[in-house]
């Protein structure tokens, strides 16, 4: 039986109301992130080994982290990629 991860989300938005993250490992439904005093925003999951897509919200907004791995989703934007190992 696989192991399941902590796998953090963050996302740098200091003047964000409010963000969230939405993603292939919970059925694209959203999860609100917390605001950190350094203005980036955090969230953890676990999750068992596997590659999972994901974007946040930021006010509403889609938005990606930079440096992150990206894959084209149906849409014709980008999603980012967790892989869990």
């Amino acid at each position: 039986m696989a192991t399941k991860k902590r796998i953090y989300f963050t996302m740098e938005a200091p003047g964000a109301d409010d963000v969230r993250v939405l993603g292939s490992f919970n059925d694209w439904s959203e999860r609100p992130l917390k605001k950190q005093k350094d203005g980036v925003w955090k969230t953890w999951t676990t999750l068992e080994p596997g590659i999972y897509e994901y974007r946040f919200q930021v006010d509403g907004s889609w938005t990606n982290p930079p440096d992150v791995e990206m894959v084209e989703n149906a849409f014709g934007s980008l999603n980012c990629v967790a892989r869990v190992t």
